[in-house]
Formats: C-alpha cells, structure tokens, sequence
C-alpha cells in the first residue's frame, strides 16, 4: 500500500467516525426543560414597587429570571398568574417556637399555610431550639426558614424563669458570665442574641461588645435599668416599644430615678413580678406626660435601630382577633387543647378588656406613626404564639395593624420582607421579587395595596423553590387534633 491509500484509509475513517458520532448524538434524548414560570402575574415588592404583566421564573431555590410579557419560556411547568399578584415571602420577625409545646410540631406548616416563608425566633433555651431548628433546616422539611438567639439573656433577676412563666430565659448578672454565655451561644450556632429587661447596664454593654466581637446581630428590649436613647442605637432591633414611653416622659430623668431605686430590689421579688410592677407603677404615668420635643429627640436616635411593636399584642384592644369574621376558622387548625383553653381566654378578654391596655395600645399606635414619619425603621412580628397569636394567622393581623398606625400598604410589606433580610445583612439573597434571590414568594388574589387585608388571599407558596397549594399545606398540619 503506497502512501497515497494511506492517507485515503485515514480520512475514510476519520469520516465514519463523525457519522457515527453524528447519528449518536442524534438518538440522546434532548434535555428535559426545569424550573417554574408564573406567567402575566403583577409583581409587587417593596424595593421595586409595582409590575404588572410580568413573568417569573423560579428553578430550584432561586428566581432566575422576572421578565415583562407572557411570552413561552421553556420551563418544566407554567402556572397561570393572570388577575394575581406575586409577593416576597413575608417573615414573622418576633416568635417563639419553643414556648407552647402544643404548637411546635404544627408551627412550621401552619406560618407556611399563612405565607410566612421565614421566621426569627427570639428567645428559647438551646437544648429545645436546637433539635427544632434542625428539624425545620433539613432538606425535605416542609418549613419556613428560621433564625433563631437561644435564650433570653436576662440579668441577675429572670422573667421567665420557669415558675409563672415558660424557662425561656438565662441569668447574666455580671459582664463575665455575659461574656461566657455569648461565647457558648457563639459556638453552638445562634444567629443573633436577644437581650431583656432585667439586665443592668454593665452587663448590657458587656453583651453586645462580645455579640460584636463574633459578628452578631442584637435583638433587645429597653432594659428597665436603662433608657431608650442609651440603649436603643447600640443595637440592631428593639422590640414591643415598652419603656420608650418613659423616655418620651418630660419627666424621664425623675422617673427613671425612680424605676432604679425600685430597681435595687431589697425584698428579693421575683424577676416577673418586679418587672410588672414598675411597667403598672410608670407606663400610664409616662404617657401622661408626653413630650414631644424629647421623643424627637429619642426617636432620631433610633433611624438605624428596627422597631418590631408586635401591635397585634401591645394594641390587642383595639382590633382583638376574636372579633374577625376568619378567627373561628384560623382556631380550627389548631389543636383541639389549645382551641379550648384559647376560645375561653378570647371570651374572657372581651367581657373583661383592659383600660390601661387599650391606652397604652393607642399610644403605640400613635408613637409607631410618629417613628415612621422620622425615619425609624419597622419590623413586622408578632410574638407568637403568646396570648391569642395563631403561628401565621397573627403576622396578618400585624400588617392591619401597622397600616392603622400610618404606614402604606407597601411601606407594610417592606417591614415583613426587607426590613428583616436588613437586620441579618442578606437584603442581596431575600425580601423582593428579583433574579439571584432565593425562591420564597407568595401568590395573592388579590391586591395588597388596595387593601393590605389582601395578604390573607393566598392562592399559593412557594418556599425554598417549592410551590404549595393551601389545601396541601392543610394537610401537612397532620394529625393535630391527636
């Protein structure tokens, strides 16, 4: 064979080769088309506003496209979203997993059925937050996403202590055992700390230089001993607004002399009751002698400090649960246990309300208005499921309740979406409709901003990239009434 045949022999090879690889190629099956589109829905968000006609795309956990038109996309499944509205999952930014038993199993399906696609649990002793949070972050766990402090770190008396009230708390009464104690929080994986009432201001100060120190976030409340312009820009968030009341007092400095002395405790009493008194001793009077000049003065200190009011409890008066025409239905989804003890304590609180609540409900009201007009920050939560707050079912009735107290609609829905994402530095990964972002959205019926109750009109979830209808997450209740 010369050279020539060679080459010959080598090209018809090379050319059989390609036909085969070529007629291969032809027989692999084409790949299958993935991820969710919700098409000709209007999407609202409190960072892009308004977009009607729009198209989203999810796969997996993450948005990967939000387009305008209803144009074909190749996805494995097209949900209509003509006449509905797309929102970002909301958070419950104020709750308390561990504190009722009786809910904890329920807790994470029931937020869901509710649109809650992210919670932050702020006080629950490690050795039950820990099993339920791992609970909640497991891979196939029907469940909002969860961010949870660990114990309330109270001072040298405890509020709750385990004796009139749920052991949710820890004592702190020196700046060392504070120190200690974030270190060991640290080190067993909370995401944030919460300080409480009782703590002096020694140790407050020790508490959040280490929470710094590790790069956490802090919760807190006006420690009694302390007062709101102190206290307040330190921290990252600040919850109910009590004892802001005394420092917007023309009063203030005699009344906090007074709530220290008081303080000193000579007779032992208990932490809870010892707080109770000095809040039944000072609130009314500090409202009383409201000054405005001082709360300017208080409440620009606090633009970088996020108010989480829980109006749904502080302002329960005013627009109580059991007075909605949805209540019987939201207490029917929880256990049967609960739904007794709760449908005597509604009946109770309304043949029963209390003055002093309902005044110092209308000054919350009042001075949340006044915060937003100043440029504080609000959060949504609601303390659930202490008194009368159904897991999700109570978030709703906080938005009611901050659209009352002079926010918009949308100014609402940004303190249920990106005011939390804010408090944790990941407004880049969640809180509005946008590609990157993760997967959690919410679809409505109807629109929010024409009337926030809108938000309770849920025709779908998604969480984590997966679409839930309300009737499925009925079901994952489960056996509750058992």
């Amino acid at each position: 064979m010369d050279a020539g045949d060679t080459k010959m022999n080598v090209l018809f090879r090379a050319i059989t080769y390609l036909v085969v690889a070529c007629q291969l190629a032809s027989c692999q099956p084409a790949s299958q088309p993935t991820g969710t589109a919700i098409t000709n829905v209007t999407v609202i968000d409190a960072v892009n506003g308004v977009r009607t006609n729009h198209t989203v795309v999810y796969d997996g956990d993450e948005i990967v496209s939000v387009s305008l038109g209803g144009a074909p996309v190749d996805v494995a499944e097209a949900i209509d979203g003509s006449g509905k509205y797309l929102i970002p999952g909301l958070w419950d930014f104020h709750v308390h997993l561990s504190y009722d038993e009786r809910f904890t199993d329920d807790m994470p399906a029931l937020f869901l059925s509710y649109g809650v696609t992210s919670v932050r649990d702020t006080g629950g002793l490690m050795h039950k937050m820990l099993p339920i949070v791992e609970k909640m972050r497991a891979a196939d766990a029907v469940a909002p996403r969860v961010w949870f402090a660990g114990p309330l770190l109270d001072g040298n008396f405890v509020v709750y202590d385990g004796e009139s009230r749920p052991e949710i708390g820890v004592r702190n009464a020196t700046p060392d055992e504070a120190r200690a104690t974030i270190r060991e929080l640290k080190d067993q994986g909370v995401d944030f700390i919460k300080i409480y009432e009782m703590v002096s201001p020694a140790v407050f100060e020790a508490m959040v230089e280490t929470a710094q120190e590790f790069d956490l976030p802090v919760d807190s409340h006006v420690p009694l001993s302390m007062r709101a312009e102190t206290a307040g820009p330190p921290v990252d968030s600040i919850e109910h607004l009590r004892n802001i009341e005394l420092d917007c007092a023309s009063n203030a400095p005699e009344l906090h002399e007074t709530r220290l002395e008081l303080l000193k405790n000579a007779d032992g009493v208990p932490g809870v009751e010892l707080r109770s008194s000095l809040h039944d001793l000072q609130r009314l009077p500090a409202i009383a002698a409201y000054d405005e000049a001082r709360c300017n003065r208080v409440m620009d200190g606090l633009t970088s400090t996020i108010q989480v009011p829980t109006l749904r409890l502080t302002a329960l008066n005013l627009a109580p649960p059991f007075a909605k025409p949805d209540w019987n239905e939201a207490l029917s989804r929880v256990r049967d246990d609960v739904r007794e003890d709760w449908v005597t304590l509604a009946a109770d609180a309304s043949a029963n309300p209390v003055d002093e609540y309902t005044e110092f409900g209308e000054w919350t009201r009042f001075l949340i208005g006044r915060m937003h007009q100043r440029g504080v920050p609000i959060g949504a939560g609601t303390d659930t499921p202490i008194y009368l707050a159904i897991p999700g079912y109570s978030l709703h009735a906080e938005l009611e309740q901050l659209v009352a107290s002079g926010l918009s609609p949308l100014e609402t829905l940004r303190a249920a979406t990106v005011r939390p994402a804010e408090f944790f530095g990941i407004e880049d990964d969640i809180g509005t409709v946008d590609p990157g972002k993760r997967a959690d959205l919410v679809l409505l019926d109807a629109n929010p901003l024409s009337n926030i109750t809108n938000t309770r009109r849920i025709s779908g979830v998604i969480s984590k990239g997966r679409f839930y209808a309300p009737v499925e997450l009925a079901a994952e209740l489960g056996n509750m009434s058992e």
